[in-house]
């Protein structure tokens, strides 16, 4: 089990507004920041739920290859939201949402790739 994962992003800001738009949906939102200050070199945001921070994005490096991180949906109108917002805050399309039966019959999902090309996937797997 993971207990937090981070992302490399070239642009804070610009990501910022675009986690905060495509999270919220998900009911995702910041949990704590760490300014560069703070660090010695980069600011870093953590966003979570229930107090705890688990996903992080910051620019503590170079970003050197793209990857996928799935987040859970309530339900499908979460997924739904996710993929509108991200799509209105500079997302490009990786998948729109809807059933991916071939993971399983009630996989509902949608597929964004962030400013720096990451794969941000939302998930439901409720039965509708």
């Amino acid at each position: 089990m993971l207990d937090h994962i981070g992302l490399t992003v070239t642009d804070f800001d610009r990501a910022r507004r675009f986690f905060d738009a495509a999270l919220e949906p998900l009911g995702i939102g910041i949990v704590m920041e760490v300014t560069a200050e703070q660090t010695g070199g980069d600011p870093y945001i953590g966003y979570g739920s229930g107090g705890r921070p688990y996903f992080w994005i910051g620019t503590g490096g170079p970003a050197t290859g793209r990857v996928h991180v799935a987040l859970t949906a309530h339900d499908r109108a979460g997924v739904d939201a996710f993929y509108a917002a991200a799509m209105a805050h500079g997302g490009r399309d990786n998948g729109p949402p809807g059933i991916r039966a071939h993971y399983h019959p009630t996989y509902y999902g949608a597929f964004v790739l962030d400013p720096d090309g990451h794969n941000i996937e939302a998930v439901c797997h409720a039965p509708e």
